[in-house]
């Protein structure tokens, strides 16, 4: 009942916005499918703006959970600013701070049909030009190219060809075979569709206490 309402909720945003359409990207099994004591941020995709974007913040409220909504057609390049800033803005909150209050990318989980959600809370999002605090010699990295083209380079300098199909497959094989396998940087071209990159994300969730908090978005 409290994912309806929620549903009802959104549909009422967007009315009274002008009949603006968000489209959320849909994933087939989400690992979270209720989030309580939340208030939202949209993204918009609007080729009006001069980034395609319009974002939307005015309903954050900083003691909740936030349920960040991007729609899926914007690339990484044009939705990352804006979910840097909500990071920052969460991390900057002082008064009425609600250490429990965490992040969440909404979607849509085909599998029961309903809203499911991807936390983001300690994801720390980098350019190509920042570098990595943690030690690099102890990161593997994953890089996506699109979703045809994902290379897995271990620390014994294997690599390892996959796409969205395969992935988890070609990553099952490789912690398994080879003890250069380690922790992940995840590397994503700025040209990756949210669709593309929530998608991936849910891909990689068995994996995700071998995964590092940094994300790297590069220029092709």
């Amino acid at each position: 009942m409290k994912k309806l309402l929620y549903l009802l909720l959104v549909t009422a945003f967007l009315s009274c916005n002008n009949e603006r359409v968000l489209e959320l990207p849909k994933i087939e099994s989400a690992e979270i499918t209720e989030v309580l004591d939340v208030s939202h941020a949209y993204i918009f995709y609007d080729e009006t703006q001069p980034d395609s974007t319009l974002f939307n913040r005015k309903n954050l409220i900083g003691t909740t959970n936030w349920l960040v909504n991007v729609d899926k057609r914007l690339t990484l390049k044009q939705a990352i600013p804006h979910i840097q800033y909500l990071q920052d803005k969460r991390k900057k909150a002082s008064m009425h701070k609600n250490e429990a209050a965490k992040n969440y990318f909404t979607c849509n989980d085909t599998s029961i049909k309903n809203l499911g959600f991807v936390e983001f809370t300690e994801i720390v999002y980098l350019n190509d030009d920042e570098s990595v605090e943690d030690n690099t010699n102890e990161l593997c990295h994953l890089i996506v190219h699109n979703m045809n083209e994902i290379q897995i380079i271990s620390l014994n300098n294997i690599i390892y060809e996959a796409d969205q199909q395969d992935l988890k497959e070609v990553l099952f094989n490789a912690y398994k075979n080879d003890d250069g396998l380690k922790n992940l940087l995840l590397i994503f071209s700025e040209d990756l569709s949210f669709q593309d990159y929530i998608r991936l994300k849910s891909l990689l969730i068995p994996f995700k206490e071998n995964t590092s908090n940094y994300e790297l978005v590069f220029q092709p």
